[in-house]
């Protein structure tokens, strides 16, 4: 076959290519000295780009934007709960003990640096590669984004980074359903805050 038989879609093709770059130059270099920002220009900037300058679309077309409230909100209400029942178990192994407890525990300036890598952190595979993916490759996108953000786990505790296909394919599930990323990222930042918060 020839490569003008691939009939490959040139946005997917980007969006697979910005979203490996941006991984791989995120974890070796620091575009700005604050961490928040650094992870805000990497996670939300670079997509939000591509999306209006390079492909002339809207954000919105990406999941920015609050979608099917109704099902968000009662999603993200189950989903809360239903991590408030394992969380306190996993916050005691030692292994996310010891991963999670230098962490700085004062609630506001956590929650307030946990939101802003969470807001870019979601969009980037909720949003700009999730619904990228599912225009050629339909449901399989809700599996495919959960890779890659299973893979940056690794560093973390074992249990997290091996639940992470798992979770990243029910969050990716919960941005296709209400077309929104905001429900995957309340939740996020709900489950990332309290694991810091109880160990």
């Amino acid at each position: 076959m020839r490569l003008d038989e691939l009939h490959l879609d040139w946005k997917a093709v980007t969006v697979i290519v910005v979203t490996t770059l941006v991984l791989s130059v995120a974890r070796y270099h620091k575009a700005l000295t604050d961490p928040r920002l650094n992870k805000l220009f990497y996670y939300l900037a670079v997509p939000l780009f591509v999306i209006v300058v390079i492909f002339g679309e809207s954000p919105a077309e990406y999941g920015f934007r609050l979608g099917d409230w109704k099902a968000g909100l009662a999603l993200t209400v189950v989903s809360i709960l239903g991590i408030s029942l394992f969380l306190p178990f996993v916050a005691r192994l030692k292994d996310f003990r010891a991963y999670y407890s230098p962490v700085a525990n004062q609630v506001l300036p956590l929650l307030v640096n946990t939101s802003a890598e969470m807001i870019g952190w979601e969009f980037f595979f909720r949003g700009f590669l999730l619904f990228a993916l599912y225009r050629t490759v339909g449901p399989y996108a809700i599996l495919l984004q959960a890779v890659p953000f299973a893979l940056v786990h690794i560093g973390k505790p074992e249990l997290e980074t091996l639940s992470c296909i798992f979770g990243g394919s029910i969050f990716g599930y919960i941005a296709w359903r209400t077309n929104s990323f905001l429900y995957p990222f309340l939740i996020h930042t709900y489950l990332a805050t309290m694991i810091v918060l109880l160990t």
